[in-house]
C-alpha cells in the first residue's frame, strides 16, 4: 500500500495564501517535501503457508559465539517475496529483535545466489526476486551471539547455549506465524545435553525437534549445557538445571520439593494448566546473560550461581521462577486484545501490561509464599522494599501508571538517571499494588467470602490444556471483578490507571492487615538484596551505591539528590576517611539527632567535590507492622491451598 505521505503535501498546497508571517519558510529558503514510498511487504493474513520450513542451526562454535544457520524455505511462485527477521517480540512488549547480530546472509535457489536488498524502512525485512521454476530458497547466515554484556545479552559461552529460535531464523511475510510449519535440527557440543518445550529426537549431539508452527518455535527456546540435570516436578512439569559447574547443581531434596508445591499451589491457585508440558528452563551462570522470560509452555530463568548452595541467602532470587511460571496463564495465555499480534512484524500495544505483568508480579510474590520456595516473612520483607521505594518516588507527580506501559517501547530498558522521576516499568510493581488493593476491597465487599483468587480461576482457569491465547480488554477485566463482587471496578481501576500528584496506592496493604513503617534495622532479606545491589540507603540518603563507591540509583528530591549526587558519581571519602559500606551507614548514625552534616569527597569524571548531606533521622528502612489481632486479608493471601 502507499503510505500517506503524499496526503500531507497536497493538504499544504491547500492552505489559504495569507498565512501568518510566522508560518511562512525565509524568502530564499529550499522548502522540499517528502517523497511517498511504497510498502510492498504483504499484511500477515491468516492462510496457511504452502511448505514446511527446514531450519538447522549448528550451536557448536561456543568459544567464539557463533550460531551457524541454514534454513530451507519452500516457495510456491516466482516473483517478488520478503523474508522478515523477528522484530517486535512477545515478552519484551517492544521492536527489540537483534537484527545487527544477523551476518553473512547468502540466499540460494537452484544452487544460484539470489540478490537480496533490505527494505529501506523496514531493516528486519529482505526482498528478493524469486527465480522462474524455484521450488525453495535456501537462506545461510549466522548469529553473532554477544561476548561482551555491553553489546547485549551473551547466549553462547563455553559451557551453555541459550538457543532463542528468533534469533537464528527468518520467516515469509505475508502469514499469521501460526500458519507457517516450521522443523527445527540444531547440533549441540559433543556430550551436551538439551531441554525445551518441544519434544525432539537425539542423535548424538543432534537433537531433530519435532515439526510445529512458526509461532510455537518461536515461543519454544533450548537451554543446553555441559553439565545438566532434570528433576520432574510434576506428571506434567520438569525443572531442566544448568549450571557452569557440576557443584552448582547439587540441590537437596527439601529444594526440590519446595519447587513442586510451586507447581501445586499454581495449579490450585488458576485451576487449569495451559500447556500439555511445561519445561522450568533454568541457568545458574555468571557467563551467560541473566534473563526471565515466559513462554506458554517453559520459560527462561537466570540466576547467579549460588541458586541451590547457598539456599539461605538467597531467597530473594527465588521469586524468579514463580513469576515467570504465573506468566503461563497471565500474559501467555490471556493477553491484552491489543497486543497479541499475528506475526512478530506488526507493532504490539501495551496498554494491559498492568494486568500482563502486573497481576504476574502480585501472584510471583503470593506463589513464592504459599509453595515455601520463600518464607512468609521474606516475602512481607520484599513488599516492604517494594512500598519503601514507591512511598518517596516523586514520578507519579507528573506521569500515570498507564503510560508507563509504554516504557518498553519508549526505553527498552536502556539505563536512566533518575529513574525515580522519569519512570520506568513500574506497572510491575504499582500493578502488584493496585492488584493488592483489589484484593483488599474483593474481602472488605463481600464479607470475607471472595478474593483475588476468585478472579485468577474466574479469568485464567478456563480451557485446561489450551495453550494458545484468550485476548481481552480492560472492559473483561472490570466485568469479571463485577462478577465476583458488584462495584464500579472500571472508575476504580481507570483512577489508579491515570491519576497523578496522588501517593503510591499502597493502602491496598493495611486494608489487608499490615502497614508501612521505618524502622532503623535493616531486615535479613534486605540484607541479601545489598549483596548484589551494593549499599542501599535508598530509604534515608536516597541511594544506592555499589562495591566500588560508585552511586549506581539516586533518588529525586532525596538528600543525594539535593547535595548533587548523580548515578556515576564516586564517593571517595566519608568524613575525611576513606569510603566504605561500613562508614558511609555508621556517618548516618553518627549524624542522628545531631546539627553536623554528613560530609562527603566526590568525583564526577576528573573532578573532586566536598559536599555536605543535611541529614540527621538515622538508619531508615521499610518493614510491614501487623494491624490488629488474628489472621488479616494477606496472611489468608499468603497461606497455602
Amino acid at each position: 500500500m502507499i503510505r500517506k505521505l503524499l496526503v500531507a503535501s497536497l493538504l499544504a498546497s491547500a492552505l489559504p495564501a495569507a498565512m501568518p508571517a510566522f508560518a511562512q519558510v525565509p524568502a530564499g529558503n529550499t522548502a522540499p517535501q517528502p517523497i511517498p514510498f511504497v510498502d510492498t511487504i504483504p499484511d500477515a493474513v491468516d492462510t496457511p503457508y504452502p511448505g514446511t520450513l527446514l531450519l538447522d542451526v549448528d550451536a557448536t562454535d561456543t568459544e567464539r559465539g557463533i550460531f551457524r544457520v541454514k534454513e530451507t524455505i519452500p516457495v510456491a511462485k516466482s516473483g517478488p517475496m520478503a523474508l522478515l527477521y523477528p522484530k517486535w517480540l512477545p515478552g519484551a512488549h517492544s521492536p527489540r529483535g537483534e537484527i545487527e547480530k544477523l551476518a553473512g546472509l547468502v540466499i540460494r535457489a537452484n544452487g544460484k545466489i539470489v540478490p537480496w536488498t533490505r527494505d529501506p524502512v523496514d531493516v528486519f525485512a529482505f526482498h528478493i526476486d524469486v527465480p522462474a521454476g524455484a521450488k525453495t530458497l535456501v537462506a545461510e547466515f549466522q548469529f553473532i551471539s554477544a561476548t561482551k554484556g555491553d553489546q547485549g545479552r551473551i547466549v553462547m559461552t563455553p559451557t551453555m547455549v541459550s538457543l532463542e529460535p528468533n534469533l537464528v531464523s527468518l520467516y515469509p511475510a505475508g502469514y499469521y506465524t501460526r500458519q507457517i510449519p516450521i522443523k527445527m535440527t540444531a547440533t549441540y557440543p559433543a556430550g551436551w545435553t538439551a531441554a525445551g518445550a518441544v519434544p525432539a529426537k537425539v542423535s548424538g549431539s543432534t537433537y531433530s525437534y519435532d515439526t510445529t508452527n512458526y509461532e510455537i518455535l518461536v515461543d519454544s527456546p533450548t537451554l543446553a549445557g555441559k553439565y545438566g540435570k532434570v528433576w520432574p516436578l510434576s506428571p506434567r512439569v520438569d525443572l531442566n538445571v544448568f549450571a557452569d559447574s557440576p557443584d552448582q547443581l547439587a540441590a537437596k531434596p527439601e529444594q526440590i520439593d519446595a519447587h513442586k508445591r510451586l507447581v501445586d499451589q499454581a495449579v490450585k491457585t488458576f485451576g487449569a494448566q495451559h500447556y500439555d508440558r511445561y519445561e522450568f528452563l533454568l541457568s545458574i551462570t555468571d557467563q551467560l546473560g541473566g534473563i526471565g522470560l515466559e513462554h506458554h509452555r517453559s520459560s527462561e530463568n537466570g540466576v547467579r550461581p549460588g541458586y541451590f548452595t547457598d539456599w539461605d541467602t538467597t531467597s530473594a532470587a527465588r521469586n524468579l521462577l514463580p513469576h515467570e511460571y504465573t506468566h503461563s496463564w497471565d500474559g501467555k495465555f490471556r493477553r491484552g486484545a491489543d497486543l497479541w499480534t499475528p506475526d512478530f512484524r506488526t507493532p504490539m500495544r501495551d496498554s494491559l501490561l498492568w494486568v500482563y505483568e502486573g497481576q504476574t508480579q502480585f501472584w510471583g510474590y503470593v506463589l513464592q509464599a504459599r509453595s515455601g520456595l520463600v518464607s512468609k516473612q521474606d516475602t512481607l520483607d520484599g513488599y516492604a522494599s517494594i512500598l519503601g521505594i514507591y512511598d518517596s518516588a516523586k514520578g507519579r507527580e507528573w506521569r500515570p501508571l498507564i503510560d508507563t506501559t509504554n516504557d518498553p517501547v519508549i526505553s527498552a530498558r536502556k539505563p536512566k538517571g533518575w529513574t525515580s522521576w522519569q519512570r520506568s516499568e513500574d506497572y510491575y510493581n504499582e500493578g502488584l499494588m493496585v492488584w493488592m488493593e483489589v484484593d483488599a476491597m474483593l474481602r472488605q465487599k463481600s464479607g470475607g467470602t471472595k478474593s483475588i483468587d476468585d478472579f485468577a480461576r474466574a479469568f485464567f482457569g478456563v480451557r485446561d490444556g489450551d495453550y494458545g491465547e484468550l485476548t481481552y480488554t480492560f472492559a473483561d477485566v472490570a466485568k469479571t471483578l463485577d462478577g465476583i463482587v458488584p462495584y464500579d471496578w472500571a472508575t476504580f481501576l481507570n483512577t489508579r490507571l491515570t491519576e497523578t500528584g496522588k501517593p503510591a496506592p499502597i493502602n491496598g496493604f493495611a486494608m489487608n492487615g499490615y502497614k508501612l513503617v521505618y524502622g532503623p534495622e535493616q531486615s535479613p532479606y534486605l540484607k541479601q538484596v545489598e549483596k548484589t545491589r551494593g549499599t542501599d540507603v535508598s530509604y534515608s540518603l536516597g541511594m544506592v551505591i555499589n562495591k566500588d563507591g560508585v552511586v549506581t540509583s539516586s533518588i529525586w528530591d532525596s538528600p543525594a539528590f539535593k547535595a548533587g549526587l548523580d548515578v556515576g558519581t564516586e564517593i571517595e571519602a566519608v568524613n575525611s576517611e576513606a569510603y566504605s559500606s561500613d562508614r558511609i551507614k555508621a556517618a548516618i548514625l553518627a549524624a542522628k539527632g545531631t546539627k553536623e552534616p554528613i560530609r562527603l569527597t566526590v568525583k564526577n569524571n576528573d573532578r573532586f567535590r566536598d559536599i555536605t548531606l543535611d541529614y540527621h533521622d538515622g538508619p531508615r528502612y521499610p518493614r510491614l507492622q501487623k494491624v490488629g489481632n488474628g489472621d488479616g486479608g494477606l496472611d489468608r493471601l499468603l497461606m497455602p491451598r
